[in-house]
């Protein structure tokens, strides 16, 4: 394997003002080494990357990076900036920054060698002696392990990673992994010890996790700095770091030993329910960074008012219920599609059900008996009937699925009981969908607080499975049935009466405004509020025909910008890159299948004229369904349910001008961009200048 870092992919006197442009500069070194094959399809990864989550540190430290299939091998870039460059940092802009590039299918030595670079940057020395350096090579020497710090001899990180030497090869990346494993053995047997007193008095012991959605840096960094808070504190911590590489699972015997779990992730935590029953602070990846003393305190505090975690289920949407320093509203809107994300499978089944009983038996076979009464092999009626019903049948879970994993969003396993009770309770008493939220969020609301009260130890067993559900159900129940329920059940009904009355003009302007939310962040937060509108008001057995438009006019706007980005890439493909007609090709049949998210990458790259460009298109396509009348029974399936829709013509043709509009905007903006860029390019004597911008503008890199 190559170098990771030559002088050649170092700029000490990096003159970008945005990271953006940082991020190219840097990424154009790479590109001239070989090391990246398609510049702008690599920035878009890493804009991409950049969008989940700011990549600056306290301290002054940006680090840009991702995996990404344009990468021939993992490569680092590195960059020192005079003026500073805002990468989100709390404490300010950042004058080192570190591009990361890591290839989609990089080895786990690979990986780790760029684990170990992360775990350096904790090093106050070795970021000094960066800052100090005046050559390039040397530089690139220091970064790789070549040189030590100025004045400062190697230091071994807490997992026996050497953070200045030996971190060149995938061999020595190799070993490297192997001590990491090493130190878990070390850790275990260290807990045996002290519990067998062969060591002094018992130190308190924490066991952590980290992870980040890439897998790279911040899921050891948080690691290094946790563990020499840890060790600054006199405490007992041992680091499970779940990166790209996989993960060595904690000797279950070390989890069991813990007195309390700290959980520093922005991706779920795997096999999570090891760590159940303990005082836990689950925070985002960044705070184990830059508050790791802060962590242990808080959990330490936990642990003396007997504060503990009643239980933990894998893979919910939601792991945690918010890091530190998130707003209510962030918070509130992670509970919610908690809810959504799980409401949206019985949706689509119970949807489709109900649409193929209406397009088998007709419309009259919502009146047809119970099956379990009459049903006759040979006819059509009959099989239309029992998909009906079954359909209605998933259709009746829609509410108590909500409200139950809203709860689970909120408060884990725990919340579920008291949330399906109230959302069944919400169906009884016709407080619908509205009910269904309330009473997610009062269920995880009562869990979380009842989880508060200081237990008995010799209580806290029972507590998930008999006094938490009990307690929580009972209060919720009472809640729904005698104080807010009435109140909630009347702003249905009007809600409902609304929809009904809409006519004209009202509900054009419905669509418009349908049609822009779905293509605003497509699939995204306010993508989902337009959705579950509209799915609210088709999930009963026989919903309105304005709800009905409602769903119609929402999935056309929501298929107009995958297909809006498939016909650019054809008509236009010189405006994009080769990677972005690729992914046109499979947004041909994302679209048609109404997933909005098939035009991600290319609102990624270019999200001043692509977002837009979509939610003109939406517009325009909400807007003529709900003039054309056209109505939809199934809350999914793109074009694959045009038989189920009313006015299917009329409803095809307000898709194709959402389409064209949208497209043609796209190619309009696009081609204004690369003009303006050619003619930068001649000005500065360049027979053919690249589409993006210069470095030092404020205009977004990938634009």
């Amino acid at each position: 394997m190559s170098e990771m870092i030559t002088a050649d992919l170092v700029d000490l006197d990096l003159s970008a003002e945005t990271k953006e442009a940082a991020a190219r500069a840097l990424a154009e070194r790479m590109a001239a080494k070989g090391r990246v094959t398609d510049l702008d399809g690599f920035l878009a990864d890493v804009a991409a990357r950049e969008a989940q989550m700011p990549t600056g540190l306290d301290g002054g430290i940006g680090i840009p990076h991702c995996r990404s299939e344009h990468v021939t091998e993992p490569t680092l870039a590195f960059g020192r900036s005079a003026a500073g460059i805002d990468f989100g940092a709390p404490d300010g802009p950042a004058d080192l920054i570190f591009l990361i590039a890591a290839p989609a299918g990089a080895d786990d030595a690979h990986l780790t060698i760029l684990s170990s670079l992360a775990r350096q940057l904790m090093n106050a020395e070795f970021t000094s002696a960066l800052r100090a350096v005046d050559d390039a090579t040397a530089a690139a020497a220091l970064i790789r392990g070549d040189e030590s710090p100025a004045a400062a001899p190697s230091a071994t990180t807490a997992t026996g990673v050497t953070s200045a030497t030996g971190v060149t090869s995938a061999t020595g990346a190799a070993a490297a992994a192997e001590d990491s494993q090493d130190s878990v053995a070390v850790s275990a047997a260290a807990s045996a010890d002290t519990a067998t007193g062969t060591t002094g008095e018992r130190p308190f012991r924490i066991v952590a996790v980290t992870s980040c959605p890439t897998g790279i840096a911040h899921t050891y960094m948080a690691a290094e700095s946790l563990e020499n808070a840890g060790r600054a504190a006199g405490v007992e911590l041992v680091v499970e770091t779940q990166g790209s590489a996989g993960f060595t699972r904690l000797d279950q015997a070390v989890v069991a030993a813990a007195d309390g779990v700290i959980f520093a992730h922005d991706v779920p935590v795997r096999d999570k329910d090891r760590f159940a029953g303990k005082p836990t602070v689950d925070v985002g990846v960044k705070a184990g960074i830059n508050r790791p003393t802060e962590l242990i305190s808080e959990v330490r505090g936990k642990a003396e008012r007997g504060e503990v975690t009643a239980g933990a289920a894998p893979g919910t949407p939601v792991e945690r219920s918010g890091a530190s320093g998130e707003g209510y509203g962030t918070m509130l809107r992670k509970w919610l599609m908690s809810g959504v994300s799980y409401m949206v499978p019985f949706v689509a089944a119970g949807g489709l059900l109900i649409a193929l009983g209406f397009a088998i038996g007709g419309y009259q076979i919502n009146k047809a008996p119970s099956v379990m009464d009459h049903f006759v092999w040979t006819q059509a009626d009959s099989w239309g009937a029992l998909l009906f019903q079954i359909g209605g049948v998933a259709f009746g879970f829609l509410v108590p699925v909500l409200a139950g994993y809203i709860a689970y969003g909120m408060a884990d396993r725990p919340g579920i009981v008291p949330g399906f009770v109230g959302g069944a309770i919400s169906l009884t008493i016709n407080a619908g969908f509205l009910g269904g939220l309330a009473a997610g969020l009062i269920a995880g609301g009562v869990v979380i607080g009842i989880q508060k009260v200081r237990i008995p130890a010799a209580l806290r067993g029972i507590m998930p499975v008999v006094v938490i559900p009990l307690i929580s159900a009972a209060i919720v129940g009472f809640l729904m049935f005698v104080v807010i329920g009435k109140p909630i059940a009347s702003a249905q009904k009007g809600m409902t009466d609304w929809l009904n009355g809409l006519t004209g003009s009202n509900a054009v302007l419905l669509g418009a405004l349908l049609g822009l939310m779905m293509c605003f962040d497509l699939g995204g937060p306010v993508n989902k509020v337009a959705y579950t509108f509209a799915t609210a008001g088709i999930a009963v057995a026989s919903p309105s025909d304005s709800a009905m438009k409602i769903m119609a006019a929402v999935m056309a706007a929501g298929m107009v910008p995958p297909l809006a980005m498939a016909l650019a890439t054809t008509v236009r493909g010189r405006l994009f890159t080769a990677t972005e007609r690729e992914n046109g090709k499979a947004a041909w049949v994302l679209g048609a299948s109404f997933i909005s998210e098939g035009a991600i990458p290319f609102a990624a790259a270019d999200p001043l004229r692509v977002i837009p460009s979509a939610m003109a298109g939406g517009a325009v396509t909400g807007a003529l369904s709900m003039t054309f009348g056209a109505t939809l029974r199934a809350p999914h399936g793109g074009i694959f349910v045009v038989p189920l829709i009313g006015n299917p013509f009329l409803y095809l043709i307000a898709i194709a001008a959402g389409v064209c509009v949208t497209t043609a905007l796209v190619v309009v903006l696009k081609g204004m961009r690369k003009q303006a860029s050619a003619g930068r390019g001649a000005g500065e004597g360049v027979a053919d200048a690249p589409i993006a911008p210069k470095a030092g503008t404020t205009e977004p890199v990938a634009a």
